[in-house]
């Protein structure tokens, strides 16, 4: 199968495309340089090139503050570039696999979010991505929608001055007595591996339509970073933020779990609980370091 992963400079972009090599397909990654979803000229002219069986679409403009601040260029990437990307790809008769998030919900709900559960956006950011979902799953009847939450992983998010949680974590412990936290957003945090791994076995099938991609269980911020702090035996004190210590311009979502009831439904489901995969993070993170 040959593979084209848009996005493949960033967090996620670069697992996948590790994913896919290991498992033996050819995959050619695109930066950036290579090809930008918003004008549908670049799309055209890199994937018609290649003619791939397989478009793996993670660009997107993810800085949540910035997609406030300015709408439309959330608009024109998050969405039209999602549609443009669906149409270039239907019309080559190419599956298409497009990553999402959990953003795209209100966080009202309190029990994990289903496949089927209706969406409300909070922020321009999930707007953004909910309008670029429906362009995927109106144009592009060879479609994945996958969305993904809490997400960390070994390479740099360039939306988080190149440090996911976990390191950020572990660099503020090295630095400071006491860190602050959020505890009144829940959230599954996912290993950027695990994604990928998940999108390998899922695009390798037919059975298209909209998935939940994330680790089982939930936990808060400050769960997270006292999970993190405890197996790594961190000398650092963790307490709860109070409210209005991190003031933000754009609304986060307070509860934002999936349920991975799609991938479960067709046994295509690889996640384990959150802390499996925060664990074996930290281990291959020391072993690269040691």
């Amino acid at each position: 199968m040959k593979v084209a992963v848009i996005g493949a400079e960033g967090q996620l972009g670069r697992e996948i495309v590790a994913a896919f090599a290991a498992a033996g397909e050819a995959v050619t990654p695109l930066a950036h340089a290579d090809i930008e979803v918003a004008s549908m000229e670049s799309v055209e002219g890199a994937l018609r090139e290649m003619r791939p069986d397989l478009v793996v679409n993670t660009a997107a403009f993810h800085h949540v503050e910035r997609c406030e601040d300015d709408p439309a260029r959330a608009f024109a990437v998050n969405s039209l570039g999602a549609r443009h990307v669906a149409q270039v790809t239907d019309s080559l008769g190419a599956k298409l696999l497009h990553i999402s998030t959990d953003y795209v919900f209100d966080g009202v709900k309190e029990t994990p979010y289903l496949e089927t559960d209706p969406a409300s956006p909070l922020n321009a950011y999930g707007n953004s991505k909910l309008s670029g979902e429906h362009f995927v799953r109106c144009t592009n009847p060879r479609h994945f929608v996958v969305r993904v939450s809490a997400i960390y992983g070994a390479h740099p998010c360039r939306a988080k001055a190149g440090l996911n949680f976990v390191d950020l974590m572990l660099r503020l412990a090295r630095e400071k007595e006491e860190i602050r936290v959020v505890d009144d957003e829940i959230v599954s945090p996912t290993p950027t591996v695990g994604v990928a791994r998940q999108v390998v076995l899922l695009a390798r099938t037919t059975d298209y339509g909209l998935y939940h991609a994330s680790a089982e269980g939930s936990c808060s911020w400050y769960e997270f970073a006292r999970a993190i702090f405890d197996l790594t035996a961190a000398k650092v004190r963790l307490e709860r933020a109070k409210p209005g210590d991190f003031p933000r311009k754009a609304p986060r979502p307070k509860y934002s779990v999936l349920e991975n009831a799609a991938l479960k439904g067709r046994s295509l489901n690889l996640f384990t609980d959150w802390r499996n995969g925060l664990e074996t993070y930290l281990a291959s993170r020391q072993a690269e370091r040691g």
